[in-house]
């Protein structure tokens, strides 16, 4: 106890702790749950060997491993490119300063379009931007500017109309665009399960931090992909709490 009170910490160095702790803490949220953990597991291993290494005189296992702890930033870049990026954007687009805002009406219109065109085993693919801005996705569509009604969501998606193959992107509560080409992600390529519209959904999250909302055309059912993971077999009421709890943070 003594030691504590003899401590002199001036505002400068509880500024530059708070700092580091809250970079260290956004660092932890944005990786929680993806496979960059694994990843990073993998760095403190090889720190761990290179530390053993050193203390156990295996010097030709400790210089190999402090050429390639020599190039650590390049590394970290190449390995987190998809991550770092993300939370660029995510931080150029003010994630911290605003929310995105979706009027309860357009919620209710998209949750009654998505549960017809799952009854009827319509698929569907509907994107809601948030923090980040998907100008370049919506620029790949075609303009509509439209009201956002569950009536025009679901004939886009008919089978018999020309934009039914892509995703249409909500903007603002507005409709954008549609027929819009996403990124495919290569993390649902081996499950027979998943189809295009789901790997396009995962693609658009994991490059982004928008709200994908996907209608399995085979199976009827409805998920969700939002920051690289995929939530299925929703029912009504979850889409919605869902929907709003996204748009919240």
């Amino acid at each position: 106890m003594e030691y504590l009170t003899s401590l002199n910490i001036a505002w400068r160095e509880a500024l530059d702790i708070l700092l580091v702790a809250a970079i260290y803490g956004y660092i932890i949220h944005l990786v929680r749950g993806t496979r960059a953990v694994a990843v990073i597991y993998g760095l403190v291993l090889v720190l761990l060997v290179y530390y053993l290494s050193s203390e156990l005189g295996l010097y030709s296992l400790n210089w190999l491993l402090t050429n390639f702890l020599g190039s650590i930033v390049l590394i970290i870049i190449i390995l987190f490119q998809g991550d770092l990026r993300r939370a660029l954007a995510q931080m150029g687009a003010g994630r911290f300063f605003k929310k995105p805002q979706l009027a309860e009406a357009v919620v209710d219109e998209i949750a009654q379009a998505v549960m017809t065109l799952a009854k009827a085993h319509v698929g569907a693919l509907i994107v809601i931007e948030r923090h980040v801005p998907l100008g370049d996705v919506i620029e790949r569509g075609v303009p509509l500017d439209a009201v956002v009604t569950g009536s025009l969501l679901t004939t886009i998606f008919q089978v018999d109309t020309p934009l039914h193959d892509g995703a249409v992107v909500i903007r603002r509560g507005r409709l954008a665009a549609a027929g819009c080409i996403l990124p495919l992600s290569s993390k649902l390529k081996a499950q027979s399960l998943f189809g295009t519209r789901h790997r396009a959904a995962m693609g658009v999250s994991e490059e982004s931090d928008a709200l994908s909302i996907v209608v399995s055309e085979e199976r009827g059912t409805v998920s969700i992909a939002m920051s690289g993971r995929l939530t299925t077999s929703l029912n009504d009421q979850r889409l919605r709490r869902v929907i709003k709890n996204a748009l919240d943070r």
